[in-house]
């Protein structure tokens, strides 16, 4: 919400700055500038926070001059109150009626980011809520295909890192529901999906030990130590990696930590006795 309105005041300043040049001679003048004379006072009625009477002012100046930019600029001011206010249903039919009208807008690409904000607040519990998971995914990713050198391009690509470990952890979760009911299958194929599709996720190596618990389960032992074998070789420091070759019984693996673990604790002995 900070940023939103950091952003909307940004663009605001702008709009005033280009009123601010235009000069007003004549009464001809006056009625070409009508609708920015309305737009301002609609910016005051949101500024005092007013959002009932600025939303009127705003889609009077819709209704009154549609071929105006002004008229453009008011549809997303309306959006946005929508969106203040808590809407996000009709925030975002808004805000994709001005994609669909006016996609070579100069601020089209703050329409798309702020569609995906909409989806990304709904978002109550990251790792069940796949839906609006899904859907801000898709509007951050289209915002910064179409506009990779947007200025909402960083905050975007942040919010998809954040959105990928939501959908890895609602498949971590689900994989563990069928785990405890022992449907084995299901079960693989939401941590293969988290493997295949979020490698780079913090939960890629529980995801791989828990297929090599499955497969350990099922008496498919070569492919459960190939799987810790996987493991071992890109998380070798994983907590993961302990439990997975301690569940297959690779004695000489075992044989190596205890040796480094008496290693440690007669070096740790040997140097209390040194002082």
């Amino acid at each position: 919400m900070k940023l939103l309105l950091q952003i909307l005041i940004f663009l605001i300043i702008g709009y005033l700055t280009s009123c601010s040049n235009t000069t007003k001679t004549n009464t001809e003048i006056v009625n070409i500038n009508k609708p920015e004379i309305m737009y301002l006072e609609a910016l005051k009625e949101f500024e005092s926070e007013d959002y009932d009477l600025a939303l009127e002012k705003f889609y009077e100046i819709e209704l009154k001059f549609p071929l105006s930019k002004e008229a453009i600029q008011s549809q997303i001011m309306i959006a946005f109150v929508e969106y203040i206010k808590l809407d996000y249903d009709l925030a975002i039919l808004k805000l994709e009626k001005i994609i669909k009208r006016y996609p070579s807008y100069k601020d089209i690409d703050y329409v798309y980011y702020m569609k995906a904000i909409c989806y990304y607040e709904r978002i109550e519990n990251p790792e069940l809520d796949g839906k609006f998971n899904l859907l801000a995914l898709q509007s951050f990713n289209e915002t910064i295909n179409y506009f990779p050198n947007s200025k909402y391009a960083k905050d975007s690509q942040q919010k998809i890192f954040l959105l990928k470990e939501n959908i890895a952890a609602k498949h971590m979760s689900v994989g563990l529901f069928y785990l405890n009911q022992k449907k084995y299958l299901a079960s693989l194929k939401r941590y293969q999906k988290v493997i295949d599709k979020h490698s780079e996720s913090k939960y890629t190596p529980e995801a791989l030990h828990r297929l090599v618990e499955i497969y350990y389960t099922l008496g498919m032992v070569e492919e459960a130590k190939k799987t810790a074998s996987v493991l071992g070789h890109n998380y070798p420091k994983s907590k993961w990696y302990d439990y997975s070759y301690n569940l297959v019984g690779d004695q000489d693996y075992i044989k190596s930590k205890k040796t480094n673990l008496l290693k440690k604790i007669l070096n740790k002995v040997s140097l209390n006795n040194e002082k």
